[in-house]
């Protein structure tokens, strides 16, 4: 990975012209040691929409682009004869959210609104290029709330936007919002590209630790073929230690196997189990927090406790999913109980549980197609637990691939 500043530079004017216009953080509310969080739209449109001023304008939204009263945004710009709204574009699971994963809305017109909805979901490059030259607009602007894991899909229909953008010659504004499970750190092994797909197309570490904001400058500065002309607008009130409960925002599931920020809080390290045989709950109320498969019973869950990892706790489950792997089947596993997030590691986590699923359960068995190779971004997790790895020696392959990683992403950070 190359070191460049390039976007980060050039966003600088933009930035300082957006933070000079937009008002600061209100008075802190009792309880709080500063203002409720402020999102890039709530600045935005403060600003009397300002930067869009002139232009005809696209989002790619999805249900959680929403104010601080849960108002979509795509309905308060409509309705604002101050800026000028004329298209809308889908990612997955699409714009009003109606679509189960693996899916999207198609191309219709929104019946709130009357605008034209694009479809994004699986198109990049010149495809999703014709699609933005297709709708008229001058500016693509973005806003989606994201989970914070390399595999979730939103921040890859970002890099593949702006890419397209690029090729249109569309100028591109990201309203950033929070990362919900902190901007602490980054965490887990770094993607080779040799295993790029839509759940990790460049790079980055499993666990990304940034916003959307940042991780649009990363992808310009780093990443990008073709110049793109990038603004962000940034957040007020949020400090990089914080989970979304301290943020004052509405949750909304981004998809509908992301009902709660807990689920996010797991979510980095659990999806893993899509890349094996067992459950990793889908049809269940708590997605990504139970896990199992027939045949499992209280061991996994005596001997993952027996690791000791920091801020989980494992607790012997049974459950039967309404869909997905064994519909209708009841199932042995674990549920995770998260005590301390504070020092709780989501991904260290996942390893250990896959370490301890398979040295628990004779059934265990990776996906035939090795999607846990997409999903870890190389070979090595796999190979090194099938060779009888243990968790200290697995998370100790990728670290010096992370260091180089968050020295490039630090770079990057807008927030303290």
């Amino acid at each position: 990975m190359r070191l460049s500043r390039r976007s980060l530079l050039a966003a600088g004017g933009a930035l300082g012209a957006v933070a000079a216009t937009a008002p600061t953080a209100s008075a802190a509310p009792a309880g709080r040691a500063h203002g409720r969080v402020r999102t890039g739209f709530e600045r935005l449109a403060a600003d009397g929409y300002a930067l869009l001023a002139g232009e005809r304008v696209g989002i790619v939204t999805n249900p959680t682009g929403i104010t601080a009263d849960a108002r979509h945004v795509v309905d308060v710009m409509h309705a604002d004869d101050r800026v000028d709204l004329t298209a809308v574009f889908g990612p997955e699971h699409g714009f009003r959210g109606t679509a189960q994963a693996g899916g999207s809305e198609g191309r219709h017109d929104d019946p709130a609104t009357g605008l034209p909805v694009y479809d994004t979901y699986l198109k990049s490059g010149q495809p999703l290029a014709d699609v933005f030259a297709a709708s008229g607009v001058d500016t693509v602007v973005f806003d989606i709330q994201d989970a914070g894991a390399r595999f979730y899909t939103y921040i890859w229909t970002l890099y593949d936007c702006m890419a397209a953008a690029a090729l249109a010659g569309k100028r591109f504004v990201v309203l950033d919002r929070p990362n919900p499970v902190t901007g602490r750190a980054a965490l887990g092994p770094v993607l080779d590209r040799a295993f790029a797909t839509f759940v990790g197309r460049e790079p980055i570490a499993q666990a990304h630790g940034m916003t959307v904001a940042e991780l649009a400058l990363l992808f310009d500065g780093e990443f990008l073929a073709a110049p793109l002309e990038l603004e962000t607008v940034r957040m007020t009130g949020w400090r990089r230690s914080e989970f979304f409960d301290a943020t004052g925002l509405p949750w909304v599931p981004p998809s509908p196997n992301m009902p709660t920020p807990e689920t996010a809080l797991v979510y980095s390290g659990t999806c893993l189990f899509e890349g094996t045989n067992l459950s990793e709950g889908r049809g269940t109320t708590r997605p990504f927090e139970l896990l199992g498969a027939e045949g499992i019973d209280r061991r996994w869950a005596e001997a993952a406790n027996a690791l000791d990892l920091p801020g989980v706790r494992f607790r012997e489950a049974y459950f039967a999913p309404t869909f997905s792997k064994f519909q209708g089947k009841t199932v042995g596993g674990v549920q995770l109980h998260v005590h301390d997030r504070e020092s709780f590691d989501p991904v260290r986590t996942g390893i250990g549980l896959l370490v301890t699923a398979r040295s628990s359960w004779t059934g265990f068995a990776w996906r035939p197609d090795n999607w846990i190779d997409k999903l870890t971004g190389s070979t090595r997790v796999r190979t090194m637990i099938d060779a009888g790895a243990g968790v200290d020696e697995v998370v100790g392959a990728w670290q010096t691939d992370l260091a180089a990683f968050r020295a490039v992403r630090a770079e990057y950070l807008l927030y303290r």
